[in-house]
């Protein structure tokens, strides 16, 4: 992926730079830092506690982790100026190219991404780095931990630069929703009797509508840069497939239970990407709409 052809965004910010506020090890509970890494490998997209996921995801304000933990001062936590950080903000640059045009006017209300190591206070609560990278609703900023990406790599055997790609823009593809009005009119549903969970429930098609949200944008994204090379979209649904729930219930419980699915299928994952990719088109993403996942 020729990625430093990106224009790089200024919304990239460390903990506690008007973004979270870093939290010392062993606070905020969680998976905690030192368990199994499969374990946490697996928090990281679905084997976390759905009180954690429904605190993401619907912006509840509930914190993910301990609630008992207020914010915690800190010295502010530099921004690493490492290659890492260079990508993450030329991606999330080109998350901005691509979606302020399709906001009407341009009006595009791009979100900070805050990157941060081993565990962080937002405004939905703390979180360790178990849980992998989220969008906060009630601070409107994505979270990441950048180790995430090494994990990727040697647990869910999904690597590459457009892999890692595709997780940034699937956060987005959150924010897109709280900010359109997607995220509350999912915690209508929920607030009315609809299950969050299931394999047609609230959560998973609001996670495949992040991943065909994500597709939108690396359509785009390409055709403004061209910057995918031989294998890059092999890379991102590769990482799609790894990442589906039937996947890693198999890889954690050794059966697949689809009435506790919360982000889809890894062919549903991949249908979604790939459905948002191939058009380019927002308003093929709705998922909410269609009785078929």
């Amino acid at each position: 992926m020729l990625w430093k052809r990106g224009r790089r965004s200024d919304n990239v910010v460390g903990a506690d730079a008007g973004g979270g506020r870093r939290m010392p090890m062993g606070r905020g509970g969680g998976l905690g830092i030192g368990g199994v890494l499969i374990v946490v490998v697996i928090a990281l997209f679905m084997g976390k506690n759905p009180s954690e996921l429904l605190a993401l995801l619907g912006g509840g304000g509930a914190a993910p982790t301990d609630q008992s933990d207020a914010p915690i001062d800190a010295a502010p936590q530099a921004l690493p100026e490492n290659e890492e950080t260079d990508f993450v903000r030329a991606i999330l640059g080109s998350t901005e190219d691509v979606w302020s045009q399709a906001f009407e006017g341009g009006r595009y209300p791009a979100p900070k991404l805050v990157l941060f190591s081993d565990a962080v206070s937002s405004a939905c609560g703390n979180a360790t780095s178990a849980v992998g990278p989220f969008y906060c609703s009630g601070d409107q900023r994505v979270y990441l931990d950048t180790a995430f990406f090494d994990d990727m790599t040697r647990q869910l055997n999904a690597p590459g630069e457009f892999a890692r790609a595709y997780v940034i823009a699937h956060e987005v593809g959150h924010h897109i929703q709280n900010v359109t009005g997607v995220m509350q009119r999912t915690a209508q549903l929920r607030a009315q009797g609809e299950a969050m969970e299931g394999a047609d429930g609230l959560s998973v098609r609001q996670e495949l509508q992040a991943d065909c949200y994500a597709g939108v944008w690396a359509n785009h994204a390409q055709r403004q840069l061209q910057w995918l090379e031989a294998g890059d979209i092999e890379s991102a649904l590769n990482a799609a497939t790894a990442i589906g729930d039937d996947r890693l219930q198999q890889q954690s419980r050794g059966h697949v239970v689809p009435d506790s699915f919360t982000h889809g299928s890894s062919a549903q994952r991949v249908k979604w990407f790939r459905i948002g990719m191939d058009s380019g088109d927002a308003q093929r993403c709705d998922t909410f709409a269609v009785d078929r996942l």
